[in-house]
């Protein structure tokens, strides 16, 4: 068997076979195949694609590419989401779900875009801890109900490695590559049931809806070929989630979300995605979970799970800081929105420090940018349209203005649950 000969029959269109992918895979982990050379066979791939046989294979074999955690728990549900900006649903979702009696054991990653990733952000409460053993992380999980860290040990080396070359060689938008890295991940995490919000639209990783129900249908199908309880929510990601982009910023909306006064389509989505995993973690209908997950958020259990989870990772809920600087942008038009630029708003969050553009980066988790106002609502001449919170670096009023636009007739507000595939 030879790489040469695989790229070259992948460049043929011909499918490949097990053993040719856990060749590739065993040889790049190993060293025999060079970067050169996975990056010639990911360029093919991105082009041509897999069949739904061969990603079934290729996640399989980064799977068994390290460690497997068996976590003991029957009920752990587990939730990804494919990122987008202003997305920190996981800290409003993880404490509502656990304080329902659903376990949850999720391992988050950083940031590599617009802002930092949920670890990120969980550390800008003072003091809060993402790294702990795996023995501290089941003990915290049985006693609590929750646990989230950071990578936890060599769990799915491939993709590590693979996705970090996706990265400069332009193929991190593979439906196939996306559905293999995150399905093999979260089987690799020990959850029994495993629930995804799949971002679609600007400021998605994929913005294009036929595509996103291709890997929605993909990721699910892998999930139940594993045993595992699977769904996927597809949901709008055209304008920033809630209100605030950043990383202090937006534990801070998260809290108040938990506190029964968060935005609405934050709200929504956090009600649709843990009705789901309560669904699946008591083994009850979608509308009796749903019943449980709106009591618990607004009878203040879930935030009083949320106290109990982030004490429990030695953090303080009380010490979030802020940036030194703010600034209001004021609105120059009277009218509708009829639409907010997602990924430009990420990008303007990344240049005040927000998020990275490469793996080494230093953040700054306290600045961002702060929208007062969504897409459908009228707004007049001279009102706050958005907050930034700065230090050093500085963005410009008519960079955050350039992100709008403005109707003189109404709009419709955007739907924010596009479909649900299970």
């Amino acid at each position: 068997m030879d790489i040469l000969d695989i790229i070259d029959k992948k460049e043929n269109g011909e499918k490949l076979t097990k053993e040719e992918l856990k060749y590739v895979i065993d040889g790049y982990l190993n060293g025999s195949i060079k970067d050169y050379q996975m990056a010639s066979l990911l360029t093919e791939i991105d082009l041509l694609g897999l069949s739904e046989e061969e990603t079934i294979n290729l996640t399989d074999i980064m799977l068994h590419s390290g460690e497997i955690l068996d976590l003991n728990f029957d009920n752990i549900v587990d939730k990804h989401s494919t990122g987008g900006v202003g997305d920190k649903t996981t800290i409003v979702l993880a404490p509502l779900v656990a304080s329902l009696r659903v376990k949850v054991a999720k391992m988050s990653g950083r940031g590599l875009g617009h802002t930092g990733g949920t670890i990120d952000k969980l550390e800008s409460i003072k003091g809060f801890k993402t790294a702990m053993s795996l023995d501290a992380f089941k003990n915290q999980v049985d006693k609590i109900g929750i646990a989230l860290v950071g990578g936890m040990g060599n769990l799915v080396p491939a993709d590590k490695e693979i996705y970090a070359l996706r990265d400069v060689t332009g193929t991190v938008d593979s439906i196939p590559l996306i559905a293999s890295s995150i399905m093999s991940k979260k089987l690799a995490s020990g959850a029994s049931s495993i629930v995804i919000d799949l971002k679609v639209g600007s400021g998605a990783l994929v913005n294009n809806l036929d595509e996103a129900k291709e890997l929605a249908h993909l990721m699910v199908k892998i999930g139940k070929n594993n045993n595992k309880k699977t769904a996927c929510v597809l949901t709008n990601m055209n304008e920033p989630l809630g209100y605030a982009v950043g990383n202090s910023i937006e534990v801070i909306e998260a809290i108040n979300t938990l506190k029964g006064d968060g935005p609405e389509d934050l709200t929504d989505l956090v009600i649709k995605l843990g009705s789901l995993m309560v669904s699946m973690g008591l083994n009850i209908s979608e509308k009796q979970a749903e019943e449980k997950v709106k009591e618990n958020l607004y009878n203040g259990k879930g935030y009083e799970k949320m106290l109990e989870w982030v004490k429990a990772q030695g953090g303080d809920i009380n010490d979030i800081p802020l940036a030194k600087h703010s600034k209001e942008i004021i609105i120059q038009t009277d009218g509708y929105i009829s639409s907010i630029n997602a990924l430009e708003i990420g990008k303007l969050s990344r240049k005040l420090g927000a998020g990275r553009l490469t793996k080494d980066d230093e953040i700054d988790l306290t600045v961002g940018i702060i929208l007062n106002h969504k897409v459908g609502e009228y707004v007049k001449k001279g009102e706050t349209l958005a907050t930034i919170f700065y230090n050093e670096k500085k963005i410009t009023e008519e960079e955050v203005l350039s992100c709008f636009n403005f109707s003189e007739k109404p709009v419709e507000k955007p739907k924010l649950i596009i479909d649900t595939i299970k």
